[in-house]
């Protein structure tokens, strides 16, 4: 199938981000910006789980039950991301890189089965992983589902409303071009999140009296 043209340039910000991101994470090289490689130590398990501050929403094992504030916790497995009905939290709690990759490699796969899929998952049919190769791998996963779903929609099916059913947004009353540009704006922006505790977590021990790593 021919890639409608006003899908390309979608396309090619999405696979820069999810490149950008993924690279950001596991290295062991990445892009700077300028076409220079930066080194990249890849995220450890503590790195993933680490709570920047007090009350935290993250991902935990199920038997230790929702963090603070959270009122149960969505997922299959033994893990779970901490999660509350709406109305939601006000100020919303700071999440862990673990929370936002699994609810970003959630949304990615849920999406691509409520468009071309069965149109049957849930976020409690979703295995949260509980560590950090767990975890890119995952995203990995959701965001090759999701490019295999944009590769086949043709240009009608960009202006179909509700070609996406994914039950938890506006999906089913928009046209599905909305979507993809909603879903690029969520990987853009939480990737930008994602390094930016990344990069809170390498220089803390610094600001702690310790020695920089």
């Amino acid at each position: 199938m021919t890639t409608p043209p006003r899908l390309v340039p979608l396309l090619e910000q999405f696979d820069f981000a999810r490149t950008r991101l993924a690279d950001r994470m596991a290295g062991p090289v990445m892009n700077s910006g300028n076409g220079t490689d930066v080194d990249v130590v890849p995220m450890t398990d503590e790195e993933y789980l680490w709570e920047p501050v007090a009350g935290c929403w993250s991902v935990r094992r199920r038997a230790d039950g929702p963090g603070p504030g959270a009122t149960l916790l969505v997922g299959a497995g033994d893990w779970g991301r901490d999660a509350a009905p709406a109305p939601h939290p006000s100020p919303p709690p700071f999440t862990t890189i673990a929370w936002r990759l699994s609810h970003l490699s959630e949304l990615l796969a849920l999406r691509a089965d409520h468009t071309t899929g069965s149109r049957t998952l849930t976020r409690d049919d979703y295995r949260v992983s509980a560590d950090a190769a767990g975890a890119i791998a995952a995203f990995d996963a959701g965001a090759t589902a999701w490019r295999e779903t944009l590769l086949a929609t043709d240009d009608a099916g960009l202006d179909t409303v509700g070609r996406s059913r994914y039950p938890y947004g506006s999906d089913p009353e928009n046209p599905f071009v909305d979507i993809v540009w909603w879903v690029n704006q969520e990987l853009l922006h939480h990737g930008a999140e994602i390094a930016l505790i990344r990069d809170l977590y390498r220089h803390r021990a610094a600001h702690s009296g310790g020695v920089e790593y």
